[in-house]
């Protein structure tokens, strides 16, 4: 039901994005938007692990430097039929951790030095299983399509809403009135979307980890740990384009209600209940 979901949302906002390039070029605005979308699909395909990697300093370790750490994901990947990702550290207190990679053969697993400190062997096992579930699942190409659309057509918008103060006044232009419209409207559906997108997948991870380690209850303890400390402390070097990267919300210390609209991850008691409920069924089973 998740995977048809996020089919779903994906088309959607893609049809979203060639609406938006009809309105504002008719044929050739949709071709265009197109167009611009697949360079950047492209781009971040092949390179977006590179950037943010690079964009969060990650250090890659390996048995010498992290040998406790890389046993862990060595027998996830095992046990869950992977690729051995590569494994990075990133030197920041906060403890957080994401997956990045476009497909199990290039992927690779982040963790903070916070998360390390924070949490106990069986949190971490439970944490890395969840982001291999991501990896096993093609989340991470996933959204970076989501975000990459949503982009794009955030991109547009900023043409329309120009156009809507600066563009001629023909008969064949757009009403400026309805383009400043939906240049406000329409960046925000596509942001809605992508977050849905995010949110489905967080729970298939959380189930896939669940289902991975033998223990759900492993990381219902790591996540409200994860939880409690980051509605303290954000990660500094934290983008509203990665967030949904991360285990948990690295904005979680910044949420309002309102908010909660914009959430790139479910609450954590919508996924502590869900553990539940799938702890509950591995015991009947």
């Amino acid at each position: 039901m998740e995977a048809i979901k996020t089919v779903f949302l994906l088309t959607l906002m893609t049809l979203l994005m060639v609406w938006i390039g009809g309105i504002f070029g008719g044929t050739s605005g949709m071709l265009i938007a197109l167009l611009i979308a697949g360079v950047i699909n492209f781009v971040s395909y092949f390179y977006s692990d590179k950037l943010v990697l690079r964009h969060y300093h990650a250090v890659e370790v390996d048995e010498r430097s992290a040998p406790g750490l890389v046993a862990i994901v060595r027998r996830l990947a095992q046990k869950a039929g992977l690729p051995m990702p590569k494994v990075y550290i990133i030197p920041e207190p906060v403890p957080n951790a994401f997956a990045t990679g476009r497909n199990p053969s290039h992927a690779a697993v982040a963790v903070t030095e916070g998360l390390l400190e924070l949490l106990n062997e069986e949190e971490i096992e439970a944490v890395l299983a969840h982001e291999l579930s991501h990896i096993r699942h093609y989340d991470i190409l996933i959204g970076t399509i989501a975000a990459t659309i949503a982009g794009a057509i955030a991109w547009i918008a900023n043409i329309m809403q120009f156009g809507a103060f600066f563009g001629g006044r023909d008969e064949n232009s757009p009403n400026p009135i309805v383009m400043l419209l939906l240049s406000i409207i329409l960046p925000i559906a596509a942001m809605i979307i992508q977050m849905a997108v995010s949110r489905s997948r967080e729970f298939e991870a959380d189930a896939g980890a669940a289902r991975l380690t033998g223990h759900p209850e492993w990381l219902e303890s790591a996540l409200l740990k994860l939880e409690n400390y980051n509605r303290r402390s954000m990660l500094p070097e934290a983008t509203p384009e990665t967030a949904h990267m991360f285990i948990v919300n690295p904005f979680t210390g910044k949420d309002i209600s309102f908010a909660n609209l914009f959430r790139t991850h479910p609450t954590t008691e919508q996924r502590i209940e869900r553990l539940e409920e799938l702890r509950r069924e591995m015991m009947r089973g």
